[in-house]
């Protein structure tokens, strides 16, 4: 017999609300005995395998991979999360014991920012740790065009942990700029392997099984890489004065009515065309007939001229002459998928509401007397009319924004092209009234021809807007003068926007700039800081890890 609960006459209730709870909980009681649907038991726990996805990202794709594979795993019932390499540290991947690592390549095979530290933990002599009990497998994303460096720094991390004495969980896959199926081919396999290993004997993650979840609304589809926006060109200026060497553009696109939303920092993905006079000569060069129809790469028939013009990498052709004419179903089989190409932001949408800009070298240039071009920077320059469309959509760079503190001061290095986000920043900055300093390094060739955006720039600094301005043009003298040579001879004044919180950019040529620019960096921490180089090193890796050294780099 059950006994009925009573509402004690101490409670600070009245008489009637006293004996209306005592009359609910008596009926609430009874019908639980008379056979009505009671309070079901907690359903038994079930032991789910723990899983890190870790990701070294630079522009992004990377961990947006990483994060998607986090769902996927969570519904085949694995513990799974994401973190950056920056979070982790080395000795703590044994306790991990299942371990995926999504990684992109930087300039000339570096690690991206954010997996600098981690891979020189990895390296520490002396102290690597020892991974005898980790499960690991390696996505590596990458560019066939960079040859030898192709996925480098994934072939290096899945070869570190093997030394290591990590195991595979599934075999390293390594990636061009399409990526999808080889990624999802991968994620398969490493998942089977998991599956059929079974739960793991230690570490894994007990839960209680979650209640069914509702089904997940269909996403919107917006524009985006597979869905571009047809943008209208609006404006193509010539931004270097007469007499210079170069051809640098400031492009314009209307995005009105596309619903693509872009933040300062991010890139434009910008669909592309090959020179018809390109095409053409590559086509009378393998003595192929234009017209001949071929396969297109993502289905249907096109001729060979249009499909060389629209659908295919041809840049590598020119100058070759085979001694034997290939069919041209042959010919098409061996090219890559034309790619669209990324271009930094140059404008802010609060400073230009349904528009986007960007600041385009034109690249020309003749090898072995072969007059060669840029595909997609002749494309905007030269081919694509004012009121015409080509595809666009937005790519994310979560990685490179204004600081989130809008009092904090920036410093930014953007020489060339470079100056692309910055103007953006400053624009982003002014829109917003943000009271941070804000100190821009520029440099090109010569002041007089190749101060891109001068008048803009000029207006900023005379304001005081834009707090401190060093030109560094290295033709206007006979020694060479760099961006780095200017933060080298202001090296106190930068030390003291460090030390005061500041934020350092850095946009442009990853191969050599960038490292020259890296390479002044830590000579200033060491001087004026009065640090050795490992605390220099130590002082850096912390700006990274603390989002205040940021890099956009090609």
């Amino acid at each position: 017999m059950t006994t009925v609960p009573i509402i004690p006459e101490s409670a600070p209730f009245t008489s009637d609300q006293r004996a209306w709870l005592n009359g609910f909980l008596a009926g609430i009681l009874s019908q639980g005995q008379s056979g009505a649907p009671a309070l079901r038991s907690p359903a038994p726990a079930v032991e789910k395998l723990p899983l890190l996805i870790a990701f070294g990202s630079q522009s992004g794709n990377a961990e947006s991979l990483a994060k998607k594979l986090v769902k996927e795993a969570s519904g085949r019932g694995f513990a799974a999360r994401a973190a950056g390499l920056d979070a982790l540290q080395p000795a703590g991947l044994a306790a991990e014991k299942n371990v995926l690592i999504i990684t992109s390549t930087w300039g000339e095979g570096d690690m991206p920012d954010n997996a600098a530290g981690f891979w020189d933990g990895l390296n520490q002599n002396g102290s690597s740790p020892k991974l005898d009990g980790l499960r690991y497998s390696v996505l590596a994303l990458g560019d066939l065009n960079y040859g030898d460096t192709f996925c480098l720094a994934g072939r290096k991390l899945d070869e570190r942990l093997e030394q290591l004495g990590a195991a595979r969980i599934h075999p390293r896959v390594d990636c061009d700029v399409e990526y999808d199926e080889l990624a999802k081919s991968w994620s398969e396999g490493v998942f089977k392997s998991l599956e059929s290993a079974g739960p793991a004997t230690s570490g894994a993650v007990v839960e209680a099984p979650a209640p069914a979840a509702a089904p997940a609304k269909e996403e919107a589809t917006g524009h985006s890489k597979k869905n571009p926006f047809p943008a209208a060109l609006i404006g193509n200026l010539e931004l270097n004065q007469q007499g210079s060497s170069k051809d640098t553009r400031h492009i314009a696109f209307s995005l009105k009515d596309s619903g693509l939303v872009y933040e300062t920092g991010d890139a434009l993905g910008v669909f592309t065309q090959n020179c018809p006079e390109v095409v053409a000569t590559i086509i009378a060069a393998h003595g192929l007939d234009p017209e001949t129809p071929v396969s297109l790469p993502d289905g249907g028939e096109a001729p060979l001229k249009t499909a060389l013009q629209t659908a295919y990498e041809v840049r590598n052709l020119l100058g070759i002459t085979p001694e034997k004419s290939p069919a041209a179903t042959d010919f098409v089989s061996g090219l890559r998928k034309l790619q669209p190409r990324l271009y930094s932001i140059a404008s802010s949408p609060k400073a230009h509401p349904d528009e986007v800009h960007l600041c385009v070298g034109a690249v020309r240039y003749e090898k072995d007397g072969v007059a060669h071009k840029g595909v997609c920077s002749t494309f905007l320059a030269d081919r694509l009319e004012v009121g015409a469309t080509t595809g666009v959509f937005v790519h994310t760079a979560k990685h490179f924004r204004v600081p989130a503190d809008a009092s904090k001061p920036m410093i930014m290095v953007g020489p060339g092209t470079g100056i692309a986000p910055f103007r953006a920043f400053l624009e982003e900055r002014e829109a917003t009234g943000a009271p941070g300093k804000n100190w821009l390094f520029f440099g090109d060739q010569k002041e007089s021809t190749d101060f891109l955006y001068r008048s803009q720039i000029q207006a900023w600094h005379k304001s005081g807007f834009l707090t401190r301005l060093d030109l560094a043009f290295s033709r206007d003298q006979t020694e060479k003068i760099y961006v780095q040579t200017r933060m080298i001879e202001h090296a106190a004044e930068l030390w003291r926007w460090l030390e005061e919180g500041a934020h350092f950019y850095v946009c442009g040529d990853a191969s050599r700039m960038a490292k020259d620019v890296d390479a002044a960096l830590h000579t200033i921490i060491q001087q004026q800081g009065g640090k050795s180089a490992d605390e220099a090193a130590a002082y850096v890796a912390d700006l990274k890890k603390t989002k205040r050294y940021a890099r956009d780099v090609y």
